[in-house]
Protein backbone atom coordinates (compact mmCIF):
# COMPACT_ATOMS: atom_id res chain seq x y z
CA UNK A 1 0.00 0.00 0.00
CA UNK A 2 2.96 2.55 0.68
CA UNK A 3 4.70 1.57 -2.77
CA UNK A 4 0.54 2.41 -4.34
CA UNK A 5 0.33 5.71 -2.53
CA UNK A 6 4.23 6.88 -3.37
CA UNK A 7 3.81 5.99 -6.65
CA UNK A 8 0.46 7.95 -6.75
CA UNK A 9 2.12 10.71 -5.46
CA UNK A 10 4.80 11.21 -7.69
CA UNK A 11 2.66 10.80 -10.33
CA UNK A 12 0.46 13.67 -9.49
CA UNK A 13 4.04 15.46 -8.94
CA UNK A 14 5.31 14.91 -12.22
CA UNK A 15 1.78 16.09 -13.80
CA UNK A 16 1.39 19.01 -11.66
CA UNK A 17 5.08 20.28 -12.64
CA UNK A 18 3.70 19.78 -16.64
CA UNK A 19 0.99 22.06 -15.34
CA UNK A 20 1.77 25.75 -16.25
CA UNK A 21 -0.62 28.81 -17.20
CA UNK A 22 1.57 29.20 -20.04
CA UNK A 23 -0.09 26.62 -22.31
CA UNK A 24 -3.44 24.42 -22.49
CA UNK A 25 -3.71 21.12 -21.44
CA UNK A 26 -6.60 18.82 -22.33
CA UNK A 27 -7.08 15.41 -21.38
CA UNK A 28 -7.15 11.60 -22.94
CA UNK A 29 -10.12 9.44 -22.78
CA UNK A 30 -11.71 6.44 -25.11
CA UNK A 31 -11.63 6.58 -28.39
CA UNK A 32 -9.54 6.47 -31.59
CA UNK A 33 -6.81 8.13 -29.89
CA UNK A 34 -7.16 6.63 -26.73
CA UNK A 35 -3.20 6.72 -25.17
CA UNK A 36 -1.62 8.94 -27.36
CA UNK A 37 -0.25 12.15 -26.43
CA UNK A 38 -0.05 15.20 -28.88
CA UNK A 39 1.81 18.27 -28.68
CA UNK A 40 0.17 20.82 -30.82
CA UNK A 41 2.61 24.27 -31.26
CA UNK A 42 1.40 27.13 -32.42
CA UNK A 43 3.22 30.48 -32.89
CA UNK A 44 2.78 32.67 -36.24
CA UNK A 45 2.24 36.15 -36.56
CA UNK A 46 -0.58 35.85 -39.57
CA UNK A 47 -2.44 32.86 -39.68
CA UNK A 48 -3.87 32.70 -35.89
CA UNK A 49 -2.35 29.62 -35.31
CA UNK A 50 -3.60 30.47 -31.81
CA UNK A 51 -6.88 29.96 -31.82
CA UNK A 52 -6.97 27.10 -34.51
CA UNK A 53 -4.79 24.50 -32.39
CA UNK A 54 -6.95 25.12 -29.08
CA UNK A 55 -9.87 24.29 -31.29
CA UNK A 56 -8.12 21.34 -32.85
CA UNK A 57 -7.17 19.92 -29.66
CA UNK A 58 -10.59 20.05 -28.36
CA UNK A 59 -11.89 18.38 -31.20
CA UNK A 60 -9.27 15.50 -30.48
CA UNK A 61 -9.38 15.21 -27.22
CA UNK A 62 -13.07 15.37 -26.51
CA UNK A 63 -14.19 13.53 -29.75
CA UNK A 64 -11.55 11.31 -30.26
CA UNK A 65 -9.55 10.59 -26.71
CA UNK A 66 -6.55 12.49 -27.77
CA UNK A 67 -4.20 14.44 -24.46
CA UNK A 68 -3.59 17.30 -26.07
CA UNK A 69 -1.27 20.21 -25.03
CA UNK A 70 -1.09 23.14 -26.89
CA UNK A 71 1.42 25.86 -26.76
CA UNK A 72 2.09 29.57 -27.66
CA UNK A 73 4.34 32.40 -28.55
CA UNK A 74 4.46 34.07 -25.00
CA UNK A 75 5.67 37.64 -23.68
CA UNK A 76 7.89 36.46 -20.91
CA UNK A 77 6.71 39.68 -19.40
CA UNK A 78 3.11 39.71 -19.36
CA UNK A 79 2.62 36.29 -19.71
CA UNK A 80 0.08 36.90 -22.58
CA UNK A 81 0.06 35.22 -26.28
CA UNK A 82 1.80 37.83 -28.35
CA UNK A 83 3.08 35.54 -32.05
CA UNK A 84 5.67 38.89 -32.33
CA UNK A 85 7.16 37.34 -29.73
CA UNK A 86 9.48 35.21 -32.03
CA UNK A 87 12.09 33.64 -29.42
CA UNK A 88 9.73 31.87 -27.18
CA UNK A 89 7.32 28.75 -27.14
CA UNK A 90 7.20 27.93 -22.97
CA UNK A 91 6.15 23.91 -22.64
CA UNK A 92 8.44 22.37 -25.44
CA UNK A 93 10.05 19.72 -22.95
CA UNK A 94 6.44 18.30 -23.26
CA UNK A 95 7.50 16.63 -26.87
CA UNK A 96 9.58 14.37 -24.99
CA UNK A 97 7.06 12.25 -23.88
CA UNK A 98 4.76 13.52 -27.38
CA UNK A 99 3.31 10.49 -29.64
CA UNK A 100 2.68 12.82 -32.14
CA UNK A 101 4.21 16.97 -32.76
CA UNK A 102 1.63 19.40 -34.62
CA UNK A 103 3.17 22.27 -35.79
CA UNK A 104 2.09 25.29 -36.67
CA UNK A 105 5.29 27.86 -36.43
CA UNK A 106 6.33 30.68 -38.69
CA UNK A 107 10.40 31.50 -38.61
CA UNK A 108 10.57 31.05 -34.98
CA UNK A 109 14.08 31.90 -34.01
CA UNK A 110 13.79 30.40 -30.76
CA UNK A 111 16.59 29.70 -28.03
CA UNK A 112 19.00 26.18 -28.15
CA UNK A 113 16.93 25.29 -24.80
CA UNK A 114 13.51 25.41 -26.33
CA UNK A 115 14.45 24.18 -29.88
CA UNK A 116 16.62 21.20 -28.65
CA UNK A 117 12.79 19.54 -27.51
CA UNK A 118 11.62 19.84 -31.39
CA UNK A 119 15.19 18.82 -33.01
CA UNK A 120 15.24 16.00 -30.52
CA UNK A 121 11.64 14.64 -31.06
CA UNK A 122 12.30 15.09 -34.74
CA UNK A 123 15.65 13.29 -35.06
CA UNK A 124 14.15 10.49 -33.39
CA UNK A 125 11.88 10.03 -36.34
CA UNK A 126 9.07 10.89 -34.82
CA UNK A 127 5.50 11.73 -36.15
CA UNK A 128 4.78 15.18 -37.56
CA UNK A 129 1.79 16.85 -38.88
CA UNK A 130 2.47 20.22 -40.46
CA UNK A 131 0.19 23.45 -41.01
CA UNK A 132 0.48 26.15 -43.24
CA UNK A 133 3.55 27.76 -41.89
CA UNK A 134 5.31 24.91 -40.40
CA UNK A 135 7.24 24.39 -44.47
CA UNK A 136 9.14 27.77 -42.65
CA UNK A 137 8.79 27.13 -39.16
CA UNK A 138 12.18 28.34 -37.63
CA UNK A 139 14.71 30.34 -38.11
CA UNK A 140 17.85 30.37 -35.74
CA UNK A 141 19.97 32.90 -35.24
CA UNK A 142 23.70 32.26 -36.91
CA UNK A 143 25.24 30.82 -33.93
CA UNK A 144 22.57 28.91 -32.97
CA UNK A 145 23.57 24.49 -32.37
CA UNK A 146 20.83 24.13 -34.85
CA UNK A 147 20.93 27.02 -37.10
CA UNK A 148 20.85 24.17 -39.90
CA UNK A 149 16.74 24.16 -39.22
CA UNK A 150 16.97 27.97 -40.90
CA UNK A 151 14.13 27.72 -43.60
CA UNK A 152 16.84 29.35 -45.54
CA UNK A 153 19.42 27.52 -44.63
CA UNK A 154 22.08 27.33 -47.51
CA UNK A 155 24.78 24.35 -46.28
CA UNK A 156 24.92 21.30 -48.03
CA UNK A 157 24.49 19.28 -45.44
CA UNK A 158 20.93 20.14 -44.70
CA UNK A 159 20.33 22.44 -47.38
CA UNK A 160 16.56 24.92 -46.36
CA UNK A 161 16.54 23.77 -43.35
CA UNK A 162 13.58 21.61 -41.07
CA UNK A 163 10.85 21.87 -43.96
CA UNK A 164 12.49 21.21 -46.86
CA UNK A 165 14.37 18.54 -45.17
CA UNK A 166 11.89 16.62 -43.30
CA UNK A 167 8.49 18.59 -44.77
CA UNK A 168 9.64 18.26 -47.67
CA UNK A 169 9.39 21.93 -48.77
CA UNK A 170 10.40 24.99 -47.41
CA UNK A 171 8.34 28.66 -48.25
CA UNK A 172 8.92 29.19 -52.20
CA UNK A 173 5.84 31.83 -52.69
CA UNK A 174 2.16 32.37 -53.06
CA UNK A 175 1.05 30.44 -55.95
CA UNK A 176 -2.64 31.84 -55.55
CA UNK A 177 -3.07 35.81 -55.27
CA UNK A 178 -3.09 36.23 -51.44
CA UNK A 179 -6.19 37.49 -50.07
CA UNK A 180 -7.78 37.91 -53.09
CA UNK A 181 -7.94 33.77 -54.43
CA UNK A 182 -9.01 30.75 -52.07
CA UNK A 183 -8.21 27.22 -52.31
CA UNK A 184 -10.14 24.09 -53.31
CA UNK A 185 -9.05 20.77 -52.57
CA UNK A 186 -9.22 18.36 -55.31
CA UNK A 187 -8.06 14.80 -54.35
CA UNK A 188 -5.47 12.80 -56.06
CA UNK A 189 -4.93 10.19 -54.27
CA UNK A 190 -8.61 8.81 -53.32
CA UNK A 191 -7.46 5.40 -52.34
CA UNK A 192 -5.16 6.97 -49.17
CA UNK A 193 -6.32 6.60 -45.60
CA UNK A 194 -5.69 10.09 -45.54
CA UNK A 195 -8.52 10.74 -47.69
CA UNK A 196 -10.79 8.68 -46.48
CA UNK A 197 -14.21 11.14 -46.38
CA UNK A 198 -13.27 13.42 -48.67
CA UNK A 199 -14.53 14.27 -51.87
CA UNK A 200 -13.44 16.64 -54.70
CA UNK A 201 -14.75 20.49 -53.50
CA UNK A 202 -15.43 19.67 -49.97
CA UNK A 203 -12.06 21.06 -49.10
CA UNK A 204 -12.49 25.16 -49.23
CA UNK A 205 -10.03 27.85 -47.75
CA UNK A 206 -9.82 31.43 -48.06
CA UNK A 207 -5.96 31.26 -47.50
CA UNK A 208 -3.87 31.11 -51.36
CA UNK A 209 -2.12 27.84 -53.00
CA UNK A 210 1.22 27.83 -51.95
CA UNK A 211 4.12 27.72 -54.32
CA UNK A 212 6.09 24.29 -54.44
CA UNK A 213 8.64 22.53 -56.32
CA UNK A 214 7.67 19.78 -58.62
CA UNK A 215 8.31 16.72 -57.55
CA UNK A 216 8.32 17.63 -54.17
CA UNK A 217 11.39 16.19 -52.34
CA UNK A 218 12.41 12.41 -51.33
CA UNK A 219 9.35 9.97 -50.90
CA UNK A 220 6.60 12.53 -50.96
CA UNK A 221 3.62 11.72 -52.01
CA UNK A 222 0.58 13.85 -52.94
CA UNK A 223 -2.93 13.25 -51.35
CA UNK A 224 -4.96 16.68 -52.10
CA UNK A 225 -4.39 19.17 -54.73
CA UNK A 226 -5.25 23.25 -54.63
CA UNK A 227 -7.05 24.23 -57.33
CA UNK A 228 -6.74 28.13 -57.43
CA UNK A 229 -10.29 30.46 -57.76
CA UNK A 230 -11.30 33.29 -58.68
CA UNK A 231 -12.27 34.98 -56.02
CA UNK A 232 -12.41 34.45 -51.73
CA UNK A 233 -16.25 31.98 -51.68
CA UNK A 234 -16.32 28.55 -52.19
CA UNK A 235 -18.37 28.76 -55.25
CA UNK A 236 -16.10 31.24 -57.62
CA UNK A 237 -14.51 29.69 -60.39
CA UNK A 238 -11.07 28.39 -61.11
CA UNK A 239 -8.84 30.55 -62.32
CA UNK A 240 -7.72 30.21 -66.06
CA UNK A 241 -4.25 29.62 -67.40
CA UNK A 242 -1.41 27.78 -66.22
CA UNK A 243 -1.57 28.22 -62.81
CA UNK A 244 -4.17 25.38 -62.13
CA UNK A 245 -2.09 23.32 -64.65
CA UNK A 246 -0.48 21.39 -62.89
CA UNK A 247 -1.96 22.62 -59.60
CA UNK A 248 0.21 22.78 -56.92
CA UNK A 249 0.12 20.01 -54.00
CA UNK A 250 -1.80 21.33 -50.86
CA UNK A 251 -1.36 18.42 -48.99
CA UNK A 252 1.25 15.10 -48.87
CA UNK A 253 2.68 12.20 -47.24
CA UNK A 254 6.45 11.54 -46.79
CA UNK A 255 8.82 9.98 -44.33
CA UNK A 256 11.88 10.89 -42.05
CA UNK A 257 13.89 8.92 -40.60
CA UNK A 258 10.95 6.26 -40.27
CA UNK A 259 8.73 8.72 -39.24
CA UNK A 260 5.47 9.72 -40.68
CA UNK A 261 5.19 13.12 -41.94
CA UNK A 262 2.01 14.64 -43.56
CA UNK A 263 2.24 17.95 -44.53
CA UNK A 264 -0.72 20.79 -45.92
CA UNK A 265 -0.38 23.97 -46.94
CA UNK A 266 -3.64 24.84 -45.88
CA UNK A 267 -4.27 25.68 -41.83
CA UNK A 268 -4.93 29.15 -41.17
CA UNK A 269 -7.81 29.50 -38.76
CA UNK A 270 -10.65 30.48 -41.09
CA UNK A 271 -9.81 27.42 -42.87
CA UNK A 272 -10.57 25.14 -39.92
CA UNK A 273 -14.17 26.33 -40.03
CA UNK A 274 -13.94 24.01 -42.96
CA UNK A 275 -15.60 20.41 -42.15
CA UNK A 276 -13.58 18.33 -44.55
CA UNK A 277 -9.97 20.23 -43.55
CA UNK A 278 -10.95 19.53 -40.05
CA UNK A 279 -11.53 15.65 -41.35
CA UNK A 280 -7.97 15.79 -43.01
CA UNK A 281 -6.40 16.66 -40.20
CA UNK A 282 -7.56 14.30 -38.51
CA UNK A 283 -7.52 11.19 -40.61
CA UNK A 284 -2.94 12.39 -41.16
CA UNK A 285 -3.23 12.62 -37.53
CA UNK A 286 -3.90 8.82 -37.19
CA UNK A 287 -2.19 7.59 -40.00
CA UNK A 288 0.83 9.35 -39.12
CA UNK A 289 0.40 7.60 -35.64
CA UNK A 290 -0.18 4.35 -37.68
CA UNK A 291 -3.94 4.03 -36.59
CA UNK A 292 -5.21 4.21 -40.27
CA UNK A 293 -7.04 0.94 -39.25
CA UNK A 294 -9.56 3.52 -36.96
CA UNK A 295 -9.79 5.90 -39.83
CA UNK A 296 -13.50 5.70 -41.02
CA UNK A 297 -15.88 8.89 -42.82
CA UNK A 298 -18.35 9.05 -39.72
CA UNK A 299 -15.13 10.03 -37.12
CA UNK A 300 -16.68 12.74 -35.72
CA UNK A 301 -14.99 16.37 -36.80
CA UNK A 302 -17.59 19.28 -35.19
CA UNK A 303 -16.48 22.13 -33.83
CA UNK A 304 -16.56 21.90 -29.88
CA UNK A 305 -17.96 24.89 -28.33
CA UNK A 306 -17.62 28.54 -30.23
CA UNK A 307 -15.30 29.22 -32.62
CA UNK A 308 -15.24 32.52 -34.55
CA UNK A 309 -11.76 33.17 -35.81
CA UNK A 310 -9.69 36.40 -36.56
CA UNK A 311 -9.09 36.73 -40.42
CA UNK A 312 -5.54 36.45 -41.09
CA UNK A 313 -3.38 39.48 -41.53
CA UNK A 314 -0.01 40.68 -39.66
CA UNK A 315 -0.39 42.28 -36.50
CA UNK A 316 -4.14 41.14 -35.87
CA UNK A 317 -4.13 38.77 -33.25
CA UNK A 318 -6.24 39.82 -30.36
CA UNK A 319 -4.43 41.70 -28.37
CA UNK A 320 -4.08 40.96 -23.88
CA UNK A 321 -5.36 37.22 -24.19
CA UNK A 322 -3.84 34.35 -22.13
CA UNK A 323 -4.02 30.65 -23.14
CA UNK A 324 -6.91 30.15 -20.63
CA UNK A 325 -9.09 32.85 -23.02
CA UNK A 326 -8.68 30.09 -25.41
CA UNK A 327 -10.13 27.12 -23.25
Amino acid sequence: MLRLNLLLIFGLISVLALSDDRWLDYPGGQGVGEGLNVVLVSGDEEYRSEEALPQLAKILSEHHGFHCTVLFAIDPKTGEINPDQLDNIPGLEALDNADLMILATRMRALPDDQLKHVVDYVEQGKPIVGLRTATHAFAPLSDSAYAHYHWQYKGADYQQGFGRQVLGETWISHHGKHKFESTRGIVEDKSHAIATGIKDGDIWGSSDVYGVRLPLTGDAHTIIRGQILAGMNPTDVPVTGERNDPMMPIAWTRSYKGGRIFTTTMGAATDLENAALRRLVLNASLWCVGREDKITPELNVALVGKYKPTPFGFGDYIKGRRPDDYR
